[in-house]
């Protein structure tokens, strides 16, 4: 079931998910080598506590409970990593997710950051996800159910030589983070049943993850990080995006900046 928006609604969204993008600029300039991925967690913490913002991850149901206010998945790992000592890199490359709820709304953003320089297959990898995330965007001005942009999404980045991960997708959200409708990037066998219509009121998390090689993941010990299968690299890049009358409007603009 679809749980449209009203403008108002939306404007409130757009209230957490600038704190979220304000959030992600603090982990871009924060980016170095050497700097843990505690580190930058706790960046993020501080900020949401100094905003009045209740962390949305921190806390959520598993095997065990995730122990951080940000997922933060570097390399191979393609969600869900779960911040610790770990020391960057130069050539890394860093999925850092994460979002909060202000006055009872939410917002969810994620962007993968390279540290220092990378080699050529992450640039590629980088510019593919950005492209896929930019090519759902634009296909929801311009189609009418969401299994089109799916097959948008998808052949932007098999063009490029990339995978699309298909055991995670992206989320309708409001007042909870995860809301119907499940927004998958690729074309399934029950793409079809899963369909929903694209339209004013809609606001949903649009969140395409790509891999180097096999689009197949396996979830390490600690219950909660997602690794690719062939241990090739991942990117991850989400956007909280609502439909208006005047087409899509991106309500994290600025992440990543």
């Amino acid at each position: 079931m679809l749980t449209l928006k009203s403008r108002r609604e939306i404007e409130l969204m757009r209230q957490a998910c600038q704190l979220v993008a304000q959030a992600h600029r603090i982990i871009a300039e924060m980016v170095a080598p050497g700097v843990t991925t505690a580190a930058l967690d706790r960046a993020v913490e501080e900020f949401f506590a100094a905003h009045q913002a209740q962390p949305l991850f921190k806390g959520v149901e598993g095997v065990v409970p995730f122990p951080a206010v940000t997922c933060i998945s570097v390399n191979d790992q393609v969600v869900h990593g779960i911040p610790g000592p770990y020391e960057l890199r130069e050539g890394d490359i860093l999925s850092v997710d994460t979002g909060c709820r202000l006055n009872g709304w939410c917002g969810d953003g994620a962007w993968t950051y390279p540290v220092g320089r990378v080699d050529d297959l992450k640039s590629r990898l980088l510019s593919a996800g950005q492209g896929a995330l930019k090519t759902a965007i634009q296909g929801m001005g311009t189609r009418k159910k969401w299994s089109q942009v799916a097959r948008q999404i998808e052949r932007s980045v098999q063009r490029a030589g990339f995978s699309v991960v298909e055991d995670f997708v992206g989320h309708g959200i409001g007042r909870d983070m995860h809301e119907d409708p499940e927004v998958p990037n690729y074309v399934c066998e029950d793409l079809a049943e899963r369909d929903f219509p694209i339209k004013p009121g809609l606001v949903v998390a649009i969140e395409p993850m790509v891999n180097v090689g096999t689009p197949e993941v396996e979830v390490l010990d600690d219950h909660w990080t997602v690794v690719t299968a062939d241990g090739a690299p991942s990117a991850h890049f989400e956007h909280t995006v609502a439909m208006t009358r005047e087409g899509p409007l991106i309500l994290t603009e600025g992440l990543g900046a």
